[in-house]
């Protein structure tokens, strides 16, 4: 891991196209910007791992065809 020491207003690029950018810092709290081309995906790593660890759940969860129809046919008629 590189640890880098960065004040407000600056910045640190990842290859040629990523920059992070320190926008603001209060208390324990830093907010960043991020540029990057649209097709780089930017996550929060505690939302990666939430819906990581849901469709592992969501694997291991057994659950009938007749079960997921119904649940299907909830949800098409929540959508009319």
């Amino acid at each position: 891991m590189l640890v880098l020491s960065r004040k407000k207003g600056e910045s640190i690029l990842i290859g040629e196209d990523i920059e992070i950018s320190i926008v603001e810092i209060t208390n324990d709290q830093i907010k960043l910007g991020i540029t990057a081309p649209k097709e780089v995906t930017i996550l929060r790593k505690e939302l990666y791992v939430s819906v990581e660890h849901t469709n592992r759940d969501a694997e291991q969860s057994p659950i009938s065809m007749a079960e997921l129809k119904e649940q299907f046919n909830l949800l098409k008629k929540e959508k009319s």
